[in-house]
C-alpha cells in the first residue's frame, strides 16, 4: 500500500496505549481509541479521568511516556504544538483565554494566519466563522466583554480559524444554559455535516454527548472501561458506576 493511499484510508485519528505519568502517579494508562474521518467522537469521565491530559498528548503540549499518536497514519507523537496544528489538529481549552484587549474579530484573525500570510484573506475567513458561530454582530467588541457563552464560541471560532481536519473541543458546553448547549450541538453538527470536520471531544453535559457523538470513549483513574455508541455506554455497568450513577438514579 502506497503511503497515499494508506493515508486515505486510516482513520483520521489513531490513539495507540499513550500512558503518562507525573510523580510516580500514572495520569494516563495504555489509552487506545480511534477517530474515523467525518466521525464525532465523546471522550467522558468523572474529574481527574485523564481526558484532558489525553487532548495534551494529542495536541503536543505533552509528550507521552508510552504509546502513539497518529493523524491520518502519520506518527505525530511528541511533535510541538505548532507543528501538530499545522498538520492540522486544532483544539479549544477548558479554561477559555482569549486576547482580552483585541477585537473578537482580530482573536480570529490571529488564527487565520496560520495558513496565510494575507491579512485580508484572514479576515474574510474569520468573517464566514464568525456568521457560523453567530459571533458577526460582536466582531468589534473587545473579547474581554463577551459573556461566558460567547467566549466558548470565540475559542471555538479560533480553533476553527486554523483550518484544522480534527478539532479537539475541550468542554465547550460547559456552563451553558440548556438553550445554549442546543445551540451549540446544532453548530457543530451542522459544522460535521456541511464540511466533513472530524470532532473529538470531552464532555460532560450528557445531552449534548447524546444528541451529537456517533461514538463514545469512556476514561476512568486514567483508563479507558469502555467504548461504544451512546446508547450502549450509558447503559454499561462499569459507566454508571463511576460516572453516570448520581444522574441515572
Amino acid at each position: 500500500m502506497t503511503g497515499d493511499l494508506a493515508a486515505a484510508t486510516a482513520p483520521m485519528l489513531r490513539v495507540d496505549g499513550v500512558g503518562k505519568s507525573f510523580r510516580g502517579l500514572k495520569a494516563v494508562q495504555a489509552v487506545s481509541f480511534e477517530v474515523p474521518r467525518r466521525g464525532i467522537v465523546a471522550l467522558i469521565g468523572p474529574n481527574g479521568a485523564g481526558k484532558t491530559t489525553t487532548f495534551n498528548l494529542i495536541a503536543g503540549a505533552m509528550r507521552p511516556d508510552t504509546g502513539r499518536v497518529f493523524l491520518e497514519g502519520r506518527d505525530i507523537t511528541g511533535l510541538r504544538p505548532d507543528r501538530i496544528c499545522h498538520a492540522g489538529i486544532g483544539r479549544t481549552f477548558q479554561l477559555v483565554k482569549p486576547f482580552g484587549e483585541l477585537s473578537v474579530e482580530d482573536n480570529v484573525i490571529v488564527g487565520a494566519l496560520r495558513g496565510t500570510h494575507d491579512v485580508g484573506a484572514a479576515r474574510r475567513q474569520s468573517a464566514k466563522i464568525l456568521a457560523l458561530l453567530g459571533l458577526d454582530d460582536k466582531a468589534g467588541l473587545p473579547a474581554h466583554s463577551l459573556t461566558l457563552p460567547d467566549r466558548k464560541r470565540l475559542e471555538v471560532a479560533r480553533a476553527l480559524a486554523t483550518q484544522p481536519k480534527l478539532l479537539l473541543l475541550d468542554e465547550v458546553m460547559a456552563g451553558l444554559r440548556p438553550m445554549e448547549v442546543d445551540r451549540m450541538v446544532a453548530t457543530l453538527r451542522s459544522l460535521n455535516e456541511e464540511t466533513g470536520m472530524t470532532i473529538l471531544l470531552i464532555e460532560h453535559v450528557m445531552r449534548a454527548v447524546m444528541a451529537l457523538s456517533h461514538w463514545v470513549v469512556v476514561l476512568n483513574y486514567g483508563e479507558k472501561i469502555c467504548e461504544g455508541t451512546p446508547g450502549e455506554v450509558t447503559s454499561d455497568p462499569r459507566v454508571l458506576e463511576c460516572y453516570l450513577g448520581d444522574e441515572a438514579l
